[in-house]
This record gives structure tokens, sequence and C-alpha cells, in this order.
């Protein structure tokens, strides 16, 4: 499966410098780096996470396009790779079909309940992790909205006036404390600020989805 391209941000100080992929927006920090401009405080961050992103810059535009390409043709993820690697020494599970071995431990009482459900332990156990994951899948994407906002506050705008009330207010689900507590921050943390709160505010944590 071909891994979802990376979209981030980039920031220099307070002030937002480029957004998008991140082989565009790793040229524009290298331009900007190679300036006028105060590089010690460019930061790239993940859009969906707000996790920095660290980038080898050295070298020519060309150089950090090759070692972007070599990076993105390499990229595995760590849990299939492990996977793989579990499948090859124990020689268990249907790989080909998605399914993987692993050791799992439970008390007799739980084995007996469970053989004794229709299609065995495993067909059992795949439907209780799927029911409990649909049931909080909209709490799961909502604590990750925050965290991703929080994680960009606490990065760019930890030391802006309002910062721990914008906090209290984001984990409150309180868009119009939010909103106060940003609306003097410097246009492009305030706007990418809400942009990731909103995330937050908006998702539905019935579970229904």
């Amino acid at each position: 499966m071909t891994a979802q391209p990376i979209i981030c941000t980039a920031f220099m100080g307070h002030r937002r410098i480029a957004s998008g992929s991140l082989k565009a927006v790793a040229l524009v920090v290298k331009a900007a780096m190679e300036g006028d401009d105060d590089s010690s405080s460019a930061l790239i961050f993940d859009d969906l996470t707000s996790r920095p992103i660290e980038l080898d810059l050295r070298g020519s535009a060309a150089d950090v396009l090759a070692r972007l390409a070599d990076q993105e043709g390499s990229d595995s993820p760590p849990s299939a790779q492990a996977n793989e690697e579990t499948q090859t020494a124990r020689g268990r599970g249907r790989p080909k079909l998605g399914v993987v071995a692993r050791e799992v431990t439970l008390l007799p009482r739980h084995w007996e309940w469970l053989n004794d459900q229709p299609g065995g332990a495993s067909v059992a156990l795949r439907k209780l992790v799927d029911a409990a994951r649909n049931a909080s899948e909209g709490k799961d994407r909502k604590r990750q909205a925050q965290e991703a906002a929080y994680r960009f506050m606490t990065a760019i705008a930890g030391d802006l006036a309002g910062y721990e009330e914008a906090t209290r207010a984001l984990y409150a689900n309180d868009v119009a404390r939010f909103d106060a507590m940003t609306a003097a921050w410097p246009e492009d943390v305030r706007d990418h600020a809400r942009m990731l709160a909103q995330r937050a505010f908006t998702t539905d944590t019935s579970g229904s989805a």
C-alpha cells in the first residue's frame, strides 16, 4: 500500500513561510536558511499530528529532493516489517490475507469462553477488537486532534499571552474561550492553531461513524 504524502507547514518564529508537500516546504525552508532570515527558529510541523519534522537540508536543492525521494522509497511501516519477521520466524498465520499470529495471554476462563464462540477464539477476538475500535473511534479522533493542536501551541505559542487558558479551552471544548484567548496572537500562529483546534471541536465522539 502506498504511503500517504506528508502535508506540512513551516514556521520561522511566529511567521508561516510555507505549507504543502514535504518536498515543496523543504525547498522553501532551505531558501530561507540561505537568505537573510533567522533560520535558527525554523520549525516544520506535520499538519496531521503537529509532530516536528527534521530535514537534512545540506547541499543543493537537488540533493535535498534526492534524499527525500530515497526516504519515501524506503518507507515501510515498522509494524508491517515486524509482522513479516514474526511470520518468517514462526511460520504461523496467513500473511497473504493480512492475518498475523501473535501471542495472547489470557486466563483459562477467557480461553474457555472464546473457544465456545462461533468460529473459535480468533474470530471472536477479531469481533471484540472491531467492536471496541468502533465504539471508541470518535473519542480517539478527538483526542488525537486535541494532542495535535496542543503540540503545535506548546512549540510555537507557549510564551504568548493566553496560552494556558487557550489550552484549557481546547480540552474543555470551549470554542468561544479558545478564540478569545488566541485573538491577540500573531496572525499565522493564531490561524494555524485555530485550524488544528477546529478538528477537535467538530469531532463527533458518539462512536456512530
